[in-house]
């Protein structure tokens, strides 16, 4: 499989999975502390050599219940621990975990590294053409938009990373802010591209 990388710093990088190439699955790599640990990976050939250029791999984050993805099996392969859609801190990571939603049909986490004002979200946001509106920078998720994830809304990141797209690196709170906030106005506008997403 061939992937494009995105949110490339000196603290980790991302990247792109092409199939399916509407869906933009994005993954990524953040260093801390010497350790990396993986964000919902897509796997790829020469991923581990990646990794191992960057920092010792410490473990996989799947933030999304339904973001199964390569997440076990990289894990297996690079012989480091997984958390599934944690809800709390982990342990040796300077990273905060936050619940976004938690239902029988959809369980996610969204993962706050405040040494570096990085947040990563899996599903709730993202950067995909069908999660936004015209003009929006960032989104909310369709399903999501008529009771957006307001918790969001404490936080002011100077950069999200999300599982679905590249991520904002400019104005990012302002971005995050602006999806929330006007989340179900601009519902009926993002519905032309949910109807052709899968032909772009």
């Amino acid at each position: 499989m061939t992937v494009t990388f995105c949110d490339e710093a000196p603290w980790g990088f991302g990247w792109i999975a092409a199939e399916p190439a509407f869906m933009q699955r994005a993954s990524h790599a953040l260093l801390a502390d010497g350790g990396v640990w993986l964000i919902d990976p897509v796997d790829f050939p020469g991923l581990d050599e990646r990794v191992r250029a960057l920092g010792r791999p410490a473990g996989v984050i799947q933030l999304l219940d339904r973001h199964g993805r390569d997440c076990a099996s990289v894990s297996a392969r690079l012989g480091v621990p997984i958390w599934i859609t944690p809800p709390a801190a982990i342990p040796g990571s300077p990273f905060e975990l936050v619940e976004l939603k938690r239902s029988r049909l959809w369980r996610e986490s969204a993962l706050w590294w405040p040494g570096q004002k990085v947040l990563v979200v899996a599903e709730a946001v993202g950067t995909a053409r069908y999660f936004r509106a015209p003009g929006e920078a960032l989104g909310v998720h369709p399903l999501l938009r008529p009771a957006p994830p307001r918790s969001l809304l404490g936080f002011e990141p100077e950069h999200v990373l999300v599982g679905h797209g590249a991520g904002v690196h400019e104005h990012a709170t302002g971005a995050l802010h602006a999806a929330i906030r006007n989340s179900r106005r601009n519902a009926l506008r993002v519905l032309p591209r949910l109807v052709t997403f899968n032909r772009v």
